[in-house]
């Protein structure tokens, strides 16, 4: 039987090996081999037109949304916060669009970190921009460049509680969460000062995500079940799933969803 094909989106950022210093399609190398020991195949998905998503994702079993930069606001109707990154509108673009063909043809979609939070805002869902001002410490981001551990609580019933079943150390970096929920989205972990610290869909066969980095072994059991789901993915039509078409919160009139770059 083949490995399922197993998409991960990239950053689109200059880097310097060797002699070279360019703009570069890059993902930590962590990710790639937590999927192959767990049996999947791999491609990337360097930012690209929007509307190359659907043929993209035709091809695929399975999406990884990775980490990286901050969500702008404005997806989520939002003025920036003085603590959050600069936009990176053509990763935003580009994800936005492989996740609603994703989720449009119902094949497995893990969140990690931004990717989760990616996940919540297209759900219709908003953002804390800055964590510490709200849990009053910086404990889920300890060291920048540096992963921390922190302790996770899993829901009872729900999918992640089941792979992951009780308190357990898991490896975190973020200053920013998941604040209103999106619709069709239920929490399946939190920290114990109330953090968002995973959801799931209740639309969709196998749309999971969770704020810590599980590729840095901590949690193999949910690399392991996102394979498992894209070994048995069917490949639906898209509009099958009609419930992934969420309106998006617009408060100001820069809020707008992704559009397709010119």
């Amino acid at each position: 039987m083949p490995k399922p094909l197993i998409g991960l989106t990239t950053y689109l950022a200059d880097a310097q090996w060797g002699e070279w210093e360019l703009p570069a399609a890059l993902l930590p190398a962590a990710y790639i081999s937590c999927l192959q020991a767990a049996g999947g195949g791999v491609v990337l998905l360097p930012p690209a037109a929007p509307e190359a998503a659907a043929d993209v994702v035709a091809r695929l079993d399975a999406i990884v949304l990775t980490s990286g930069e901050d969500v702008d606001p404005a997806l989520y109707g939002a003025q920036p916060h003085p603590c959050t990154g600069p936009p990176v509108r053509e990763r935003d673009q580009w994800e936005w669009a492989v996740l609603t063909e994703a989720l449009a043809r119902d094949i497995p979609v893990l969140g990690v970190c931004r990717g989760m939070q990616l996940m919540n805002v297209h759900a219709g869902g908003t953002l804390i921009q800055h964590l510490p001002e709200t849990v009053g410490h910086h404990g889920h981001n300890l060291h920048g460049g540096h992963f921390s551990p922190h302790a996770v609580t899993t829901v009872p019933g729900t999918r992640i509680g089941a792979l992951l079943p009780g308190t357990r150390q898991v490896a975190t970096h973020h200053h920013q969460a998941v604040d209103s929920l999106g619709a069709g989205l239920i929490v399946g972990a939190r920290t114990a000062d109330g953090t968002v610290e995973a959801v799931e869909s209740t639309r969709h066969r196998f749309a999971l995500g969770v704020q810590w980095h599980p590729e840095m072994a901590f949690d193999s059991a949910v690399v392991h079940a996102l394979v498992a789901a894209a070994r048995s993915a069917p490949h639906p039509a898209p509009g099958r799933i009609a419930e992934s078409k969420v309106r998006i919160r617009r408060s100001t009139p820069e809020a707008t969803p992704p559009t397709p770059m010119s």
